[in-house]
């Protein structure tokens, strides 16, 4: 795809995805209305809406390309090449537990690889995106930053976790790469602080989906960080059953 063109549709998404954070939180305040899933896994009503809007709209700005969701089974059976990966909230027991770190996700593949994507967290007002490379953002305070400006102390590397209990493999990786903290965090936002350099390292066995970090992946690879699997190995999309391997995400390539 023409960047051009990659940038159009992150534009027209942005709007978009402010829309969709709104009413997000506006189910909220009225008292969101939940379900179990098969995978013994909340949805709400909250998360319908939202992934309703996002595929509406993706539908009609990018009319030609498949898109996968996590709250659909449509598309799951072929084998993409280039698609939308869209996880309209991720961090859903934040969401139903009045907490502020869940996101609106879509990450676009092409070619198996992550290339563009934007996340937006509605209760920190906080939204980020990149259509490609050095040409990763935070929008907040009516101002766009660009995230290919960081700094790292290497005696003071901080990392963010899906857990306060680490596994031992995941000790092992951070005393290679010089963690000195950790915090738990949870959904995408976890991609969005290792791009801005608030963050440094995460590391994770695997687990979740590829639409969980999809998004996340382009943005951070975009502002000049990297997300691998343990051994090395770029990340790749459109895999069977779209699960995930193990991650490592720095925030520098050269960390």
């Amino acid at each position: 795809m023409e960047i051009k063109k990659i940038e159009s549709a992150i534009e027209n998404l942005k709007e978009v995805f402010f829309n969709a954070g709104n009413i997000s939180i506006e189910l909220r305040n009225k008292g969101l209305i939940e379900h179990i899933k098969k995978d013994k896994t909340p949805v709400t009503n909250g998360d319908i809406e939202v992934n309703n809007i996002i595929l509406d709209n993706l539908k009609k700005i990018t009319p030609s390309i498949p898109i996968v969701s996590e709250e659909t089974v449509e598309n799951k059976n072929l084998n993409l090449n280039t698609f939308w990966l869209v996880d309209p909230i991720d961090g859903t027991y934040d969401y139903i537990n009045n907490k502020d770190e869940f996101t609106l996700n879509a990450g676009l593949i092409v070619n198996k690889s992550a290339l563009a994507g934007i996340i937006y967290a509605p209760a920190k007002n906080r939204m980020f995106y990149t259509y490609g490379n050095n040409l990763s953002y935070e929008f907040k305070n009516n101002k766009e930053e660009v995230l290919n400006n960081k700094t790292i102390d290497k005696n003071h590397i901080k990392a963010v976790s899906y857990s306060n209990n680490l596994r031992s493999e995941i000790t092992e990786i951070h005393k290679k790469l010089n963690v000195k903290e950790y915090i738990k965090m949870k959904s995408s936002l976890k991609f969005c602080v290792v791009a801005t350099g608030e963050f440094h390292v995460y590391v994770a066995e695997p687990r979740a989906y590829e639409w969980d970090i999809a998004a996340g992946h382009a943005i951070l690879k975009n502002s000049g960080g990297i997300a691998t699997d343990f051994s090395g190995k770029e990340i790749l999309y459109g895999k069977k059953d779209f699960k995930n391997p193990s991650i490592i995400l720095k925030s520098l390539k050269s960390l």
